[in-house]
């Protein structure tokens, strides 16, 4: 029995299917009790597909929707992915990996970065990556689930996936299906508003139909043809900080093992994704138009992919920027319809996967409190801009002078909030995480140090070792890992055994 006053919203409206719609439906569905959920999307309407590559945070979201892991991996001929290599970045011949998980240990009150400075400033520290499972293990192609190193304090794999966005949509479909989601086929014509709240009341169908809705939820793409068409939110550009506004991508054949890590290849007036799946390769090469014509992009691709192409390549206009609220009345945007930032980080997916957390935590009623709605703005702009700054990051820390495009992306003034952390890294390697942000201060200090900013000094308190014992210090660490490491299987193999998808058709 209905109580009087009752405002729990109980019918939902998710514009635009593609990761973004289904991931949205399958969260509300597996989550939320009494609510009607629609799903409108025309298969006429092709979807960008971005996102291959994701981060390890992507496992909280399978695991909130009860996914069984290796049925997942199989259904979206995925692989596994223990970080991102980068290559030419900082300067021509430079490779670096921002390896996710653990590096190192701490001792006492200090992260294992500031003994590594001191070990290098005294030749008794080895790479940086010696002491990361994760890298020692990807560089051999290996993989296991290994929450933890036997026998030790030291952390295992932290891993995430690559897979097949579309098939991951329609595995997100069916689950989201049988959970009770219905789907309505065709393209909107006309967005109904109410006259007195500009709330949106209703989406009308080319064929007439009207689909009414209390929420509403934008994953319509680029067009964001609720947020900005419908309600006109307005768009913040941040070219003048990322400037690539293309991509251009190619699927390929795989060639040799399957690697567990993503690349990032950078090229003179851009960079090249290359992505590792089970029946084929990704590949993308994202560039400014400022400095590179399309047709020339297609080549510098073509040229540097490593199996024969699959598919023609085919071109993505974007600008990089956020909506200027992606909550706006009665509608929420998810996904490229709230903004987009270039995959370098494979933050795409991520950010999609935090709209929808964040919603969850400030699911409305449906007097829409201007306050709740405030809250999750705030929240998501916090999370756009520190990933943000972390994008920019890799552009601008480089010392490349081949090319225009990297002059400008060096020379460049960069956000007062990128400012400040590059400068107290430069004094004595100290990175503080500030909130809840997305990358923690080994992500940062692995693409600092990679790019060749090298602090001035280290914390005091990591002298207090005698230079024997520090010594002995990295010698233990990276016995373990190396010993770990090589117990593993080959990355093929673990996925031969646990979930292998059948041939493609």
């Amino acid at each position: 029995m209905d109580r009087v006053g009752d405002s729990r919203i109980t019918k939902v409206v998710i514009v635009g299917g593609g990761t973004a719609g289904w991931m949205a439906a399958a969260a509300l569905s597996r989550t939320m009790d009494g609510l009607s959920i629609r799903l409108v999307e025309s298969e006429e309407i092709g979807t960008v597909g971005v996102g291959e590559a994701t981060i390890p945070s992507i496992r909280l979201f399978n695991a909130l929707i009860g996914i069984d892991e290796d049925d997942f991996v199989r259904e979206t001929r995925g692989s596994f992915k223990l970080g991102v290599q980068f290559h030419d970045w900082g300067r021509i011949g430079d490779v670096y990996m921002h390896a996710f998980g653990q590096i190192g240990r701490s001792l006492g009150m200090l992260p294992f970065q500031q003994y590594w400075l001191r070990g290098g400033k005294e030749g008794v520290a080895g790479r940086l990556g010696d002491y990361s499972l994760n890298e020692t293990v990807a560089l051999q192609n290996r993989f296991a689930r290994l929450p933890h190193i036997p026998n030790t304090s030291l952390d295992g794999i932290a891993y995430a996936f690559h897979f097949d966005a579309a098939l991951y949509a329609a595995y997100l479909r069916r689950i989201a299906e049988a959970a009770g989601v219905e789907r309505s086929e065709g393209k909107i014509a006309e967005v109904r508003r109410n006259g007195e709240t500009g709330h949106v009341e209703a989406v009308v169908l080319e064929n007439g139909t009207a689909i009414d809705g209390e929420l509403f939820i934008d994953c319509s793409g680029f067009r964001a043809l609720l947020i900005e068409e419908a309600l006109g939110t307005g768009f913040e550009d941040w070219t003048h900080w990322l400037p690539c506004d293309r991509a251009i991508a190619v699927p390929s054949e795989n060639v040799g093992p399957a690697r567990p890590y993503t690349q990032a290849i950078a090229h003179q007036s851009g960079w090249q994704w290359r992505i590792p799946l089970q029946h084929r390769t990704g590949n993308g090469h994202v560039f400014c138009s400022d400095f590179i014509s399309e047709d020339e992009a297609a080549a510098v691709l073509l040229a540097h992919i490593e199996g024969r192409p699959l598919a023609e390549p085919r071109t993505l206009r974007f600008r990089t920027g956020m909506r200027q609220r992606a909550w706006s009345g009665n509608v929420v945007a998810l996904g490229l319809a709230s903004g987009f930032l270039e995959p370098i980080e494979s933050t795409s997916i991520h950010l999609i996967q935090n709209g929808i957390a964040r919603l969850l935590a400030h699911f409305p009623g449906r007097d829409f409190d201007a306050a709740n709605i405030d809250a999750y703005n705030r929240r998501i702009r916090f999370d756009h801009e520190r990933i943000r700054d972390f994008i920019i990051l890799h552009y601008h820390a480089n010392q490349r002078t081949d090319s225009p495009f990297w002059t400008r992306c060096r020379e460049m003034a960069i956000p007062e909030t990128l400012a400040r952390k590059i400068a107290l890294f430069r004094s004595q390697g100290q990175l503080v995480r500030e909130g809840d942000e997305l990358f923690v201060e080994i992500g940062w200090f692995q693409v600092l140090t990679g790019q060749n900013i090298v602090p001035r000094g280290y914390h005091p308190m990591a002298g207090q070792l005698s230079r024997e014992e520090l010594s002995g210090f990295f010698g233990d660490i990276e016995t373990i890992v190396a010993g770990a490491a090589s117990r593993l299987p080959t990355h093929d193999d673990f996925i031969a055994q646990h979930c292998a998808a059948g041939v493609p058709a």
